[in-house]
């Protein structure tokens, strides 16, 4: 029943172990911690109320590690819609108790005993229809939906009086449950797939039975629609939207599937050619491979097919969801210069590709993924590594210090696409997530270096040739830009610097700030101010930023004995 991965919170580090203990049975999950009062966590807040109450109205569920009632305050301004409202539990600091307060038709109490279980307590459920019946009518298990929530509370209240209930179809999760099902009784459980009244002596339960097939491009939502119509289905019995993996990027499939609240699955054309050789249409063979030939065709058209399977269809366990391809910068340090998208992908990803230094500055989010190393100078063997992944349907996140797209792995992807386009990577999503550039995070560390017009420039040759570097030097240097070079030493590559700094010295004085960052957000990180005059081969390595000023740019001697750097916003030419 729980759809969006909850967010644990805690307000001091003595509970971030319990927390971690819970995410243990909740894949997904983040952890919340109070700036100040917590480390290692996934996420920092410094305002409690504001982020609860803004996981709440995005739907998130929230499990608080602290007392009830200042859950219950801080979320009632926001408690208007019963049908809406996440899960919100409260457990004990010490693990001793786990208390449901809010979404009880969204699986709050399902969530409470999968934590119990996890703390090895007994959640302290007071939903009388669940202790009574040992189920819970409102929020059926995964793979059925129920219709008329509204008719639920009397519905209840008739079988606590002692009213009997008949079942009509299959219901697995009542089957053994405390209900007093009787064939002659006065209250009904109705469940199907098929479009019906409900009322409020019949709660209605729609299996996610049906496979929708979509084979071309042309198909529009309009369509899909009737045809459910047409055949009477509920279309809250869809279950997921299938299709060969070589439309797999067409944005149909997309929209379908959102229109529906389902996801995709994709087969490759090896998966339906049984089918189709007997003589079903592509769509048709599409949406009966989705059943595991199983179902039963009850619409179809040249290029939409829907069957409906004679149990719930889990989309997990059939053919692959379209691979994800993102291009991640995680900035130049630890999980604080993290974007909250990066740590998003990184949590949802199931493969992490990259050097392996970039790897580790992922640090726990990298727990349970697929680690795929490579030597920092591979770029090209990791880009095709990573695309190949993906198009067999995993979810891959090339991760890249910095930001992936300077300097970095995002080119090197796109380059790969560009000159070495294979056929599957056709129907892979690809997605660049920015990240703190090692040169916006150096200047900050010493001021503002980077108030007026800059540019950056790679010092090494191993891509272009030196001569074209020089011109870019000489270029920047005329224009009076800021520069930042990237990868400035390294133990092959020693006299590029000295040439580098001898055409700077042709148009800026001696006197110049230099700004030498090396190790951002890392341990040992330094950040070192000289002069033009005093730059040397020595001066740096391939973990050092230099930031050179402009004509414009100032140093400024604090009271602290501390420099700061910054180039006015405003250009002088006096």
């Amino acid at each position: 029943m729980i759809k969006v991965a909850p967010a644990v919170v805690v307000l001091g580090q003595n509970s971030v172990a319990l927390a971690r203990k819970i995410m243990t049975v909740l894949p997904g999950a983040t952890l919340y911690g109070l700036a100040g009062r917590t480390s290692g966590v996934d996420v920092s807040f410094t305002n409690f109320g504001e982020t609860l109450r803004e996981l709440f109205a995005g739907g998130t569920p929230i499990i608080g590690i602290c007392a009830a009632g200042i859950l219950i305050r801080t979320l009632a301004s926001l408690i208007s819609d019963k049908r809406q409202e996440p899960p919100v539990l409260a457990v004990a600091e010490d693990g001793s108790a786990v208390v449901p307060l809010l979404g009880g038709l969204n699986g709050v109490n399902d969530l409470a005993r999968r934590i119990g279980e996890a703390l090895e307590v007994k959640a302290a459920i007071t939903t009388t229809g669940d202790i009574r019946f040992r189920t819970a009518l409102l929020s059926p298990p995964p793979g059925y939906y129920l219709a008329n929530p509204d008719d639920a509370k009397k519905f209840i209240s008739d079988l606590l009086a002692g009213a009997q209930v008949r079942l009509e179809g299959t219901a697995p999760w009542l089957s053994n449950s405390q209900l007093p099902i009787d064939p002659k009784g006065d209250l009904t459980i109705l469940v199907t797939e098929r479009l019906v009244t409900p009322s409020a002596n019949c709660l209605v339960y729609h299996p996610k039975t049906i496979a929708i097939a979509i084979t071309h491009p042309s198909v529009t939502i309009e369509s899909i629609q009737q045809l459910l119509a047409d055949a009477e289905l509920a279309p809250p019995s869809v279950a997921a939207v299938f299709a060969p993996i070589t439309i797999a990027a067409n944005p149909v499939i997309d929209a379908v599937a959102n229109t529906y609240g389902v996801p995709t699955r994709f087969f490759s054309s090896s998966q339906i050619e049984t089918l189709h050789t007997e003589g079903y249409n592509l769509a048709e063979a599409t949406a009966l491979t989705a059943t595991d030939k199983s179902g039963q065709l009850v619409a179809s058209s040249s290029h939409i097919a829907i069957a409906i399977s004679p149990q719930p269809i889990d989309p997990d366990t059939i053919g692959q969801p379209r691979g994800r391809l993102a291009i991640i910068g995680t900035g130049p340090g630890g999980s604080q210069w993290m974007s909250p998208e990066v740590k998003d992908i990184l949590k949802s990803a199931t493969d992490l590709v990259g050097y392996k230094t970039y790897l580790d500055l992922v640090g726990s989010l990298a727990d349970g993924k697929q680690r795929h190393e490579s030597d920092n100078r591979e770029e090209i063997a990791r880009a095709t590594m990573a695309l190949d992944l993906a198009a067999t349907g995993r979810y891959v996140a090339v991760v890249s210090s910095g930001d992936p797209g300077i300097y970095a792995m995002a080119a090197a992807v796109f380059e790969v696409l560009d000159y070495h386009l294979k056929p599957e990577w056709e129907s892979i999503d690809i997605h660049v997530a920015p990240g703190i550039s090692a040169m916006q995070a150096a200047a900050a560390t010493i001021g503002a270096p980077l108030g007026h017009d800059f540019c950056a420039i790679s010092l090494s040759d191993i891509l272009k040739p030196w001569s074209i570097i020089e011109q870019r030097i000489a270029a920047a240097a005329q224009a009076d830009f800021v520069i930042a070079f990237y990868n400035p030493v390294s133990k092959e590559r020693t006299w590029q610097l000295t040439a580098a700094k001898n055409i700077l010295l042709q148009y800026r004085k001696p006197s110049t700030p230099i700004v030498l960052a090396r190790n951002i957000g890392r341990p040992g990180q330094t950040v070192k101010v000289i002069t033009l005059d005093q730059l040397a081969a020595d001066s740096a390595d391939m973990r050092t930023v230099i930031l050179v000023g402009s004509t414009q740019t100032r140093s400024i001697q604090r009271s602290d004995g501390s420099i700061s750097v910054y180039t006015p916003r405003r250009y002088t030419t006096d």
